[in-house]
């Protein structure tokens, strides 16, 4: 059977999940009694709650004697090293672009890595049925970005094809037709992208970009076969990273068709396949005939630019709500998400019970945390910083390349905003109601600030962003949270009288009836200076003044500190405490005395 390998590349919702689900609706193999899921692929609970795409996924389709390889990608920035990692896999991709958005940040991302790949693009523009799609617009856009990253003639001549994946329409022409479906991206894909190498004969060479897990087998690697064939139950050589060989036995061959993954007894040269065998197979390996062991190129994946510092809890209510709190669980818990994702850096504290966590972004690392809560894991973790370079003996620190797309009410507030977080306006766009305005900035200055901007936006601005590049460290705190925090004077529960006298000092985080301990933070203080506070004080009752009086006492609704709020809000001397059933924000040092005494040395340093 002939074979296609292809990646679905685009910027975060512009539809390329859901694409997939149209796609796989048109394969030979498809079942019409089967009913496939909203955004099928998205398979994991995270995924499917905030409508994202985080790992890189495979599936297949059998459609006119072809067997289709389709890759579908994250479109966030975070997760930008899952896409890299895929371009060594397929020959072609299909870009996906937004009728309405245009070309976004990611999208000039993902469309670079691809180019490099010297890859084959087939330029897909989605949702033409949305109110207010520019076609033509969009489609100079997009242009436009294959001149500015110097593609050639031959990637300039790309096909395009207008679609709407919700309606699983495609056309040559800007005009859906309800007779014709997703064929037409289809036939493109077999007229465009080329066969892989499909030499059947030679030495084995196989590469697994992706990592799976399976309870019955353990680790899969899924990659393709670069040279030769696999077979069932062969004997193979595995190169490791650092350059040492290994034999194991190929215990099992997956190939994907739909949403089913079928056992094979072989594969061969092109084909995407999934082999278990080996329980430590790692991402970039190089799988090969035992006595031809030629390795593969590494698979170059670009550097973390944000890390934070993982802790064991040490906080008064450590090891009561969670399962794994002792270090050697978290170290093994760290180690082994380094084993699946490439862009994720580990590295222990000597001498301390705490290790540094480096990757792509915040909610990179954000979803991490929040995998390990959903496990059982109970840790703290610090304010999220940037990863500072010494380049030539100068610091640089990561910059950002920033678009936001915001009703033009609020284009002042968000200008402001920017300017203040050391942003530098680039180019702006406006209109009368819908306004894009472009800037570059320092990427600790994004750190904590989408909450802000939604705030500020009333929920209707979108903000994107991409890594640019390292340039010189701005001497300036730059994102650092203005107000004071009210923080716990002693241990107990919460109590509605006290916290009824506490409003007027700021905003409370906590309802009544909750346990805290002395150094929690409770709230945001009115000032810019911390407040020591107590919200265990019990009302005073005397034969004056009875239990039932002033109950009627109406308390504010206290704010909803997830943990994307609790990442924006906290400062360098404050820390999340994160378990299953709650995530509580923290002093560093617990006594009001203590936290003193070190501001005091601090300052006389």
């Amino acid at each position: 059977m002939n074979i296609r390998n292809i990646a679905i590349i685009a910027h975060v919702d512009h539809g390329k999940t859901t694409l997939v689900n149209q796609l796989l609706k048109q394969s030979e193999a498809y079942d019409t009694h089967d009913i496939l899921d909203d955004r099928v692929m998205d398979s994991n609970d995270i995924e499917r709650e905030r409508g994202i795409t985080i790992l890189a996924k495979n599936t297949a389709i059998i459609y006119k004697n072809h067997r289709i390889n389709i890759l579908d990608t994250p479109g966030h920035a975070d997760f930008g090293g899952e896409v890299e990692r895929i371009m060594y896999m397929v020959d072609g991709v299909l870009l996906l672009v937004d009728a309405y958005e245009g070309v976004m940040p990611q999208t000039r991302f993902v469309l670079k890595k691809a180019l490099e790949a010297h890859l084959i693009p087939i330029v897909v523009v989605n949702k033409i049925d949305r109110k207010f799609a520019d076609i033509q617009k969009t489609l100079n856009e997009v242009y436009d970005l294959f001149i500015d990253l110097g593609a050639d003639e031959h990637q300039l001549d790309f096909p395009v094809i207008y679609a709407s994946g919700l309606q699983g329409l495609a056309n040559y022409k800007p005009i859906l037709d309800e007779s014709v479906k997703m064929d037409p991206i289809l036939d493109t894909i077999i007229k465009s992208v080329p066969q892989p190498n499909q030499i059947k004969e030679g030495a084995l060479q196989f590469q697994p970009a992706l990592i799976d897990y399976n309870e019955y087998v353990g680790r899969m690697g899924i990659g393709k076969i670069y040279k030769g064939t696999i077979h069932l139950n062969e004997t193979v050589s595995c190169i490791r990273l650092d350059g040492s060989i290994i034999t194991f036995r190929v215990q099992k061959i997956y190939q994907s068709i739909g949403m089913d993954k079928l056992e094979v007894e072989e594969a061969y040269a092109g084909d995407i396949v999934s082999i278990a065998g080996l329980p430590d197979i790692h991402v970039g390996e190089t799988i090969t005939s035992i006595g031809d062991e030629e390795a593969l190129p590494h698979l170059h994946i670009d550097e973390p630019t944000v890390q934070m510092t993982f802790l064991t809890n040490s906080s008064p209510f450590a090891g009561k709500e969670g399962k794994f709190v002792t270090a050697s669980k978290i170290d093994d818990r760290l180690y082994k998400e380094t084993q699946k994702d490439v862009a994720l850096r580990v590295e222990r504290i000597q001498s301390q019970e705490a290790w540094t966590v480096s990757g792509r972004g915040e909610l990179h690392l954000g979803i991490l945390i929040e995998n390990m809560r959903r496990e059982g894991f109970e840790f703290q973790v610090s304010r999220p910083r940037v990863i500072v370079k010494m380049i030539d003996g100068v610091k640089h620190e990561p910059y950002e390349d920033v678009q936001v797309d915001l009703p033009t009410e609020h284009m002042g507030t968000i200008i402001e905003m920017l300017g203040e977080r050391k942003g530098d306006l680039v180019s702006m766009n406006q209109n009368k109601d819908y306004s894009r305005i472009h800037y570059i900035m320092p990427s600790r200055g994004l750190i904590g600030f989408m909450t802000q901007f939604l705030t500020a936006t009333k929920g209707y601005g979108m903000l994107s962003h991409i890594f640019l590049d390292y340039r010189p460290v701005v001497h300036d705190a730059v994102g650092n949270r203005r107000s004071g925090a009210l923080i716990s004077l002693n241990q107990g529960m919460t109590t509605a009288y006290a916290i009824g006298r506490l409003e007027d000092r700021g905003n409370m985080f906590l309802d009544p009836r909750v346990s805290v301990y002395e150094g929690m933070i409770v709230g945001e203080s009115n000032k810019d200076t911390d407040m020591v506070v107590n919200v265990t004080q019990e009302k005073q009752l005397t034969n004056m003044r009875s239990a039932g009086k002033d109950s009627t006492v109406v308390l504010k609704k206290p704010r909803n500190m997830n943990l994307e709020a609790c990442l924006a809000f906290i400062n360098d001397d404050e820390l999340i405490e994160i378990t299953p059933q709650n995530i509580r924000l923290r002093k560093a040092i617990l006594k009001a005395n203590e936290r003193k005494r070190a501001y005091y040395n601090e300052t006389q340093e």
